[in-house]
């Protein structure tokens, strides 16, 4: 019973290993990712993209950056349409975590997303300016 109980123990963890990974966007992540200083040379330099901003509309009303348009995560699929899809989606939110769902979502949907590491926090601690 004890050898049981100990693989079982090793299967959950492992699973949860596998969940962690996942949801930070460590593995199975077919979009690129950039760290804040490089989405912010992109988001100042590159006229071909969208900025797409996966918070909440509180959140978005409490600081934003200039130009970017709100979809919440949770309403994502059923708003694509107001997304190109001829342009990269440089997408963002609070901390990285939605954003990553996001970016497979609109992956899934044809989009050419790119993922910000460490969302608005990471990008306002790297001179990133916002707006309210």
């Amino acid at each position: 019973m004890k050898k049981l109980t100990n693989y079982l123990y090793y299967i959950a963890m492992f699973a949860t290993a596998l969940w962690l990974a996942y949801t930070k966007g460590w593995i199975l992540a077919n979009f690129d990712m950039l760290k804040p200083k490089e989405a912010i040379s992109i988001i100042k330099n590159d006229t071909n993209i969208t900025i797409l901003d996966v918070r909440t509309p509180k959140e978005y009303r409490s600081g934003h950056i200039k130009n970017s348009i709100l979809v919440p995560l949770d309403s994502l699929e059923e708003n694509l349409d107001k997304i190109p899809k001829d342009k990269k989606i440089i997408v963002y939110c609070r901390s990285g975590n939605r954003s990553i769902n996001a970016s497979r979502v609109l992956k899934k949907h044809g989009y050419t997303p790119i993922d910000v590491k460490g969302g608005i926090i990471g990008l306002v601690s790297n001179g990133m300016k916002i707006e309210r």
